[in-house]
């Protein structure tokens, strides 16, 4: 048996590529989605966001519990505009601080309540964040980049069902 030669015109594509016609051919690479790649991207996001929210809840625990053991443990960095009592403060981050911990575990988990209950946290963690700007300066500054990332990666990943 004879191979056949190739028809002209696959012969003239090979003859004016850029590698010319001893070039291997190499296969194209295979989209991420068909690969399942994006889903692990996606999960993947889901735990970062699952152990921001936990770690976010545990350091808003210890916050709440250090600002109501003494009012001397933050100082007031200036005039603002937005007053309150390091008190005050301290009941909203122990409150936040145990709402978090609870949804970072049930992101973990993979509960779908979770997910829409973190968005809603992490929004209202930035704002309390912004407030607490006065006591912590960088510190909030951090936290709120931190509840961004949250909110992003919760509100990219695909549903489940």
């Amino acid at each position: 048996m004879t191979q056949q030669q190739p028809p002209q015109a696959h012969a003239t594509d090979a003859a004016h590529s850029a590698f010319g016609p001893s070039a291997p051919r190499t296969a194209r690479p295979v989209p991420a989605a068909a690969t399942g790649r994006s889903s692990d991207w996606f999960t993947g996001g889901l735990v970062f966001a699952g152990v921001l929210m936990l770690v976010d809840g545990v350091l808003a625990l210890l916050q709440g519990i250090s600002a109501l053991a003494a009012d001397d443990v933050y100082a007031r960095v200036g005039d603002y505009v937005f007053k309150g009592t390091l008190t005050t403060w301290g009941w909203v981050l122990l409150a936040l601080g145990v709402v978090a911990v609870c949804v970072g575990y049930g992101i973990l988990k993979g509960a779908w309540w979770a997910r829409i209950t973190g968005i809603f946290l992490a929004s209202l963690g930035m704002v309390a964040h912004f407030l607490f700007l006065p006591y912590a300066p960088v510190w909030s500054v951090i936290m709120v980049a931190v509840d961004f990332f949250v909110i992003l990666a919760l509100a990219l990943a695909p549903d489940p069902s």
